[in-house]
């Protein structure tokens, strides 16, 4: 049933309620608005059929088109108590408490739709009253009557608070919303900004209920909405749904833009479609929108991290053509590609070519480059950039700290690593645990167990917890010096602090025992893990016939080999390299080649280790000449000698006094592009020494010290042994001092 105006003037007239009357109309005429708002009230509904209101009994039986009751005779007083006091800033003094409820507070709300501040400030001041709370319709009311203030923080945290109290949800609050739009003369942003509160919330099922409910009731969200909507969705990984969305914006014929579309491109690359992401491109111009930078640099990106290089310089001259300029981005995506393939060269030069253009590189095209050198080995490239990126003012990152540290410690430079890691944590950056534990196996692999366990404390005191990779490092660098009860201690420890062993830390152990001649315990260990069904591999076998063919136990490291087999793994490169290096231990020759041959009928190709283990029984058996031979044909047959190759072969002239083949054999390596490591520079130290050539040995030493390498008490022990034997006990004790400062702790005979 609809009144005009001076109806319901005359109604509430007739039955001596004039006064009431002049306020309810005074009320229609400030909130009573429909979706379109015309100047008549209408749609005014009445439960009753009556047409007539007789009393005040009947008049609450009026409800506004948000569904509230027309306020009763008390509550239309207090309504406009309250609005007086708020005239005239005098909220805080009304006795109201008990008398409020939520058909008041939205009433007063209403009134007061056009001011912002009057408003927010009763409703905060209601929220406190004793027994109140404040229902959907009043919380949106706010929210209305806010983004009309254009305050968009307060608006925006209440919508929160709609979607996350108790019983709430995005659908309810949209429905909340659409009911109270019309009585706060509102605007759509209020929707767009519900589903951007959702996604910014990370609450994605929320925002597409939200969603689909504004649609539903009539409104459209903005293109901005929709596109927060669908980058929320994509970035948590719900594609389908995204795409789902993105169906029902196009059929809505909501006027999409480029971003909707780099949106949908960026969601097809994740997914490696790319294909499928080059078609959606070629539909962007056909719906008179033209591609952006972001555009093709998600495009190029993609096919860099896809390997595809000339698909993505084709994108690049693309974008040119297009009379879009290339970003430091786009160079920098070429670049990461180029060096993923090898090409750190190209990648400089691209650089370079960018820098032409007049773009600056950034920490992200520094990083890239740095990683591309570090993965190569090419320490000295990588320190040289970070040098150059902090030259031109930039600072670098957890990142570059990160590739650098990592490098250095596997180069085993750990002095310059080290540097990194204080460089880091000057700039106010925390290493992680993975950093601390970089470092600390880097330090157990060069035996320098001293620094690794100050790592490890200061980790700890930092609020870095070491994880089972740390413990294992450590328990690795343990092993490896036969400080077996510390291993066992730290894995105690572990245990303790609610880690679990893994299969790394148990063959560790094993191998301790295997090293420290104890294979029948590792042997218990073994069997233990077959008891309680833990998967053993080949890895694990190596482990235990290793110990046995070191302690020359043939026998027991067959019957390992068979127990292998039955349980169907095949032994491995690393399998036959054990079996081949004890039998040239023994200079059992003919059956370590006749394993040689086992391999290669087997498919199984013999490597750098299986040729290392020969060449080690070469030298072993004083047939250096064989083992010289040995590098060729490995050479010949596409291998490469390694460290350890070139090691054995230094260390046996060494050991032989014969310092001119080794000086050759260290030149060779060097030639060859093969770091000497500590211990080649320890044997040429301790060959020289022997021969008391105390200044050649001094220079080797100094040579360590200017490549930056880690020294390690061996090193000092046996040069001071050396300056001891020929009398200049002045070196000697000043070298000795240098061992202290550097915390190497000498032997109890130093």
């Amino acid at each position: 049933m609809q009144y005009s105006r001076g109806e319901l003037g005359r109604v509430w007239k007739r039955n001596s309620y004039y006064c009431i009357a002049n306020m309810i109309l005074l009320q229609f005429q400030n909130h009573c608005f429909l979706l379109k708002p015309s100047k008549e009230i209408t749609q005014v509904h009445l439960l009753s059929s009556k047409a007539m209101i007789e009393n005040e009994k009947t008049a609450n039986k009026l409800r506004f088109k948000d569904g509230t009751n027309l306020p009763s005779l008390s509550d239309s007083s207090l309504i406009q108590e309250i609005c007086a006091s708020l005239r005239q800033g005098n909220v805080d003094c009304l006795d109201i408490g008990q008398r409020l409820n939520p058909l008041v507070v939205i009433n007063v709300l209403y009134m007061f739709r056009n001011n912002a501040d009057t408003s927010f400030k009763f409703f905060n001041w209601v929220e406190k009253q004793q027994r109140y709370r404040h229902t959907g319709q009043i919380l949106s009311a706010m929210i209305h009557i806010l983004i009309k203030g254009r305050r968009l923080a307060e608006a925006q945290s209440l919508l929160l608070r709609m979607v996350r109290r108790s019983g709430g949800s995005a659908s309810g609050a949209a429905d909340d919303l659409v009911s109270t739009y019309a009585n706060c003369n509102s605007n759509p942003l209020v929707f767009d900004l519900l589903i951007r509160t959702c996604v910014q919330a990370k609450r994605m099922k929320d925002a597409t209920e939200a969603f689909h409910r504004i649609r539903s009731s009539g409104f459209s969200p903005s293109i901005i909405a929709c596109n927060s909507l669908l980058g929320g969705l994509v970035k948590a990984s719900w594609v389908d749904m995204a795409w789902r969305i993105y169906t029902e914006v196009l059929q809505s014929k909501i006027s999409i833009n480029a971003y909707t579309f780099n949106i949908m491109i960026n969601a097809l690359c994740k997914e490696g479609k790319l294909e499928r992401a080059k078609k959606l491109l070629d539909e962007m111009e056909p719906r008179r929108v033209s591609p952006d930078i972001v555009t093709y640099n998600t495009l190029i990106d993609a096919h860099c991290r896809n390997g595809l290089l000339d698909e993505a310089f084709k994108f690049l001259h693309a974008m040119s053509d297009k009379g879009l300029v290339p970003d430091v981005f786009s160079y920098t995506s070429l670049m990461n590609g180029q060096c993923r393939e090898g090409k750190v060269e190209d990648a400089s030069m691209l650089m370079k070519q960018m820098q032409a253009k007049g773009l600056v590189p950034n920490n992200a095209t520094y990083n890239v480059l740095i990683n591309g050198h570090c993965k190569k080995g090419n320490t000295r490239n990588a320190a040289n950039l970070y040098n150059e990126m902090v030259g031109i003012g930039l600072v670098p990152d957890f990142i570059t700290y990160n590739l650098l540290i990592k490098a250095h410690t596997k180069a085993g430079l750990l002095n310059q690593a080290r540097k990194y890691f204080r460089e880091m944590q000057r700039n106010g950056l925390v290493p992680d645990t993975v950093i601390y534990t970089v470092l600390i196996s880097g330090y157990c692999r060069e035996g320098i167990m001293n620094e690794a366990f100050k790592l490890r404390d200061e980790m700890v005191e930092r609020g870095s917890m070491p994880d089972v990779i740390t413990y294992n490092a450590l328990m690795s660098g343990l092993c490896k010096e036969r400080r077996l009860s510390e291993a066992n201690a730290l894995c105690n420890e572990m245990i303790e602090r609610g880690l679990i062993p893994d299969y790394v830390t148990i063959t560790t152990i094993m191998d301790g025992y295997c090293k420290e001649g104890e294979t029948e315990t590792a042997l218990v260990l073994f069997n233990g893990m077959l008891e309680r069904h833990i998967k053993v591999d080949v890895v694990i076998y190596n482990v235990l016939i290793n110990g046995f063919c070191k302690e020359g136990n043939l026998d027991k490291a067959k019957e390992l080999l068979n127990g292998m087999t039955e349980r169907k793994l095949a032994p491995n490169h690393i399998t036959y390299s054990i079996f081949i290096d004890e039998l040239c231990r023994k200079g059992n020759f003919s059956e370590a080649f006749s394993l040689r041959e086992e391999m290669s009928n087997k498919g199984i190709a013999p490597n750098v280790v299986t040729y290392n283990s020969i060449i080690n029984g070469f030298c072993q058996a004083g047939d250096v000449r064989k083992a010289e031979d040995l590098i060729n044909t490995m050479i010949v047959n596409g291998f490469v000698p390694n460290t350890i190759t070139f090691n054995t072969l230094i260390c046996t002239h060494c050991n032989e006094e014969n310092m001119s083949e080794a000086f050759r054999m260290f030149h060779k390596m060097e030639e060859s592009g093969v770091m000497p490591d500590i211990i080649t520079y320890n044997a040429l130290i301790n060959g020289l020494c022997r021969q008391g050539n105390m200044q050649e040995a001094n220079a080797v030493f100094e040579k360590m010290k200017k490549k930056g390498m880690v020294l390690s008490k061996s090193t000092y022990t046996t040069l001071i042994d050396g300056y001891f034997k020929e009398g200049n006990d002045k070196e000697a004790f000043k070298l000795h001092d240098e061992m202290l400062q550097r915390g190497l702790v000498p032997d109890n005979s130093h």
